[in-house]
Parts: C-alpha cells; structure tokens; sequence
C-alpha cells in the first residue's frame, strides 16, 4: 500500500481514531527525514565543492612554483587537475532536480504536520469532529501530490515520539506557536546570523590576504607572491558563493521575520482571549499561526527553488 492509499483509509471499525491519527503523524516524520536527509546531502555536496575548488586553486598555484623542483610540481599539477574536474561532478547531487525533490518532500511533511496540530486542537474544519476520517481524507490528498517522491522513503522508519499533546487552542498555543517559536524560528535566525558574520569574517580575511600579497609582489618584485593574490580572490569568491547558495541572509530574515510575527500573534491572543474564548475567536487564532508558519516555509522554499531551479509549471 502507498502512502497516499495509508492516508486515504478510515480508522478501521473497532479501532481507536488516536491509532489512526498515530499512524499519520509516524508518517509525517517519514516525510520529514526524507526531506532533512535530501537536505543534508546536498548540504554535504556545496561544502565538497567549496573544498575541492580551494584545493584545485591552491594547487594549481603551488604547482606553477614548483614544476622546476620535478615531481612535487607534477604531483601538485596532478591534484589541481584532479580536484578541478571533481567539482562539477559532486556539484550534480545539489542540482535542480534534487532542489526541486527536496522542497516537495519539505512541502509535504510540513503540511501533514499542520493538519495534525489543527485535528488535535479541534480549529476550523476539525471542530466537533467525532472522528479522524476528515483528517485522513486530506492527508491522503496532500501525500497523493507527492506520490512521485516515494522513492526516497525507502527504508526509513518513522521516529519514536507521541503525539503532540495537544487537546484544544490553549495546549495548541503552548505546544505548536510557542514551541516553534522558542525551539526554531529564534535559534534558527541566531545560527543564521552566526553563520552571515562567518562568511563575511572569511571574506574579510581572504580579501586582506590577497591585498597583503599583492602589496608584497609589488614592493618585493616578487613574482611568485604575486600568484597567490589570484588564490585569494578564487577563495573568497568561492565562499561568497557557497554562501549565496545557502541563501543564509535570506533565511535569517525569512526566521527573524516569522519569529517576530508569531510573538505577536501570541501576545495578541494573551491579551485579548482569555480562557475560554469563543470558537471563532480560537478558529481564527490557530488559522493565523499555521497562516505564518506555512507562508513562511513557502516563501523560503520557493526563493531556493526558483533561484536553482526552473519554474514548476
């Protein structure tokens, strides 16, 4: 049975409609280390490309000084070669279509995780449902649109963890906004940010370097120092883009920007609905959280894709 014919079946007669929902929320953590499995090989892919183009150009310079001295040149010349010719090669497993399969399978995972916490609090169309069938009907729908990707579930099994306690928009505000909002969204723009000032640390020192060398080459005369200002502006202008590839200015904007969102809505909500709100005024409150934390997983993921990627028809 696929995924998609899992998520259209009905809680079996007899059986508890948790077990149901268990099954799909252990289906959407399949989904999800699918997604973060992609992500983490073409992660691992960009940063072999930026070692392996920093060897070719510091190889490549090493052999130019030292071809004279016999097989260390040669053996030098060897590896730029090497190096240079491997770094298209690795660069394939980031390409477009892995681009394009990981924003799926990301897209997937994130809307399955939605409708779940909206079933658990029992917000919009989940309230008063007596059972999970409405749920199942739309996450057979939402894995349907990624029948294709199946492929990469193969072997992973779903991660030992309960469901998410929640049980109506109170427990939904503790265990879905604030969560996302304490343990993602505000690390996540941290580590974004730490990694901005990484990159331009680097950057900084490689553009020093070069200025260092060619002041150098030229007070000195000295022809080989002169080569290696080339390196370094090859290096830096490597990093600059392994860094544009990650997009980690725009990702730490994209988090600030949600974080920033979600404390208001939550303050909001604090303030002006009490326990023991009227059901619009919850349906309306769990609507605009998962608004904000769709809208900012499809603007991140769409900025990936379509800068790497062709547009989807």
């Amino acid at each position: 049975m696929t995924a998609g014919e899992r998520g259209e079946a009905r809680a079996a007669p007899g059986e508890e409609p948790g077990a149901a929902v268990g099954d799909l929320w252990d289906r959407q953590s399949i989904w999800s280390q699918a997604a973060d499995r992609l992500k983490l090989r073409m992660d691992r892919t960009r940063l072999a490309s930026l070692l392996l183009g920093a060897a070719a150009a510091v190889m490549g310079a090493g052999a130019a000084q030292t071809m004279a001295l016999g097989l260390l040149g040669r053996l030098l010349a060897f590896g730029a070669a090497v190096t240079a010719a491997l770094v298209p090669l690795t660069a394939r497993s980031a390409g477009p279509s892995a681009v394009r399969d990981w924003t799926r399978l990301r897209s997937v995972s994130e809307a399955l995780k939605s409708e779940v916490y909206v079933y658990l609090a029992g917000a919009g169309r989940y309230r008063g449902a007596t059972g999970p069938d409405v749920l199942l009907d739309e996450a057979g729908r939402i894995e349907a649109d990624g029948a294709d990707l199946t492929r990469h579930l193969t072997g992973i099994a779903p991660r030992e963890r309960a469901l998410p306690p929640v049980t109506g928009p109170d427990s939904y505000r503790r265990e879905r906004a604030q969560r996302q909002l304490d343990g993602y969204y505000r690390p996540k723009a941290l580590l974004m940010g730490g990694r901005v000032r990484t990159v331009r640390r680097v950057e900084f020192a490689l553009g020093a370097a070069g200025a260092v060398f060619g002041a150098a080459a030229g007070a000195f005369e000295a022809g080989q120092v002169a080569a290696w200002v080339a390196v370094s502006t090859t290096l830096a202008a490597a990093v600059g883009t392994h860094a544009a590839a990650s997009k980690y200015e725009y990702r730490e904007l994209e988090y600030s920007r949600t974080a920033e969102q979600l404390t208001r809505i939550l303050v909001r909500h604090r303030r002006q609905a009490p326990p023991g709100g009227s059901p619009e005024e919850d349906d309306a409150f769990v609507a605009e959280c998962e608004l904000v934390i769709s809208a900012q997983n499809e603007a991140w993921m769409a900025k990936i894709s379509g800068d790497d990627t062709p547009a989807l028809p």
